[in-house]
């Protein structure tokens, strides 16, 4: 069963108000500009990536497609 909130007119307490710092809906949709791409990986790569993935409740394209696009950022702004 539920816990019932019971509301009052009782003071709240000393507010501190927080700046907004979420993004906008339209800044929430994420649009990437992907190309497909087809890759030959070690068995013992593709396993660690899907264990990894896995474990973090994502999927393990998206794992490798994070590293790389860091490794790239990496390496593109420090040149």
């Amino acid at each position: 069963m539920k816990k019932k909130i019971k509301y009052t007119d009782n003071k709240i307490g000393k507010v501190k108000i927080v700046r907004d710092f979420l993004p906008s809906p339209d800044e929430l949709v994420f649009k990437n500009d992907n190309i497909k791409v087809t890759i030959n990986l070690s068995k013992s790569s593709l396993e660690f990536f899907k264990k990894l993935a896995k474990q973090n409740g994502s999927q393990y394209q998206k794992v490798i497609r994070n590293l790389l696009d860091s490794y790239s950022s990496y390496y593109s702004s420090s040149r």
